[in-house]
């Protein structure tokens, strides 16, 4: 398995990805509103693993520059229909991870993962990554579940359908082993936060400085 199968998963997956509902919409609109206040109108911002476009969307138009990138051309190709449905100039996609992506001349501001870095092989490789590519007290926001942090069935059960071929790559680890690699990856952690509807569903909000 590589991240080459993982794309050829959600490649497959991507239409009936694209039809299904959010699981918590109060929990989701917490999360836009919270980033939203983060985000400045001069920010070049960049979303890893931005799926069908639909965040990215809703959050370009308050910053100058916002790029969404999934590792899915499938995922990326619904995302362009919906930005050719409602345009938004300062919105582009592009297939692409995180690895991939060169720090250039014009870092980002702000760096956005959402529901992604469990799904990445190399997480301390990847948080180092993200670092590079973000200005001086760039903000690195996230929120992904932990499953570690999960009941014993969906820690089994991830596995096991990665065994089956019914899921792509998934780490399991705790919210605490997220906060030391985001730390260890040369981040100051601003605020770590829930923003479930009912009770902790494993997925927070962090919100990191880089140092």
């Amino acid at each position: 398995m590589s991240t080459t199968s993982d794309a050829r998963f959600w490649d497959r997956t991507s239409r009936k990805y694209a039809r299904g509902a959010v699981a918590d919409p109060a929990g989701y609109e917490r999360t836009l509103d919270r980033t939203r206040a983060l985000l400045r109108p001069g920010d070049r911002a960049l979303e890893l693993g931005c799926g069908t476009g639909t965040t990215a969307l809703r959050l370009a138009g308050g910053v100058r520059s916002y790029l969404a990138t999934d590792i899915s051309a499938g995922m990326i190709a619904i995302a362009e229909e919906k930005r050719a449905a409602s345009p938004v100039p300062e919105l582009a996609f592009r297939t692409a991870t995180a690895e991939a992506l060169m720090p250039g001349a014009a870092p980002f501001d702000a760096i956005l993962g959402f529901n992604y870095l469990h799904l990445v092989r190399d997480l301390p490789g990847t948080l180092h990554r993200i670092h590079a590519l973000l200005a001086a007290e760039g903000l690195f926001i996230s929120k992904t579940p932990c499953v570690g942090d999960m009941n014993l069935l969906i820690r089994l059960a991830v596995p096991a359908m990665r065994a089956i071929g019914r899921a792509p790559y998934a780490g399991i680890f705790r919210a605490v082993e997220l906060s030391r690699l985001i730390s260890a990856a040369g981040f100051d952690i601003l605020a770590t936060e829930c923003h479930a509807t009912k009770g902790n569903d494993g997925r927070p909000y962090i919100v990191a400085r880089k140092k």
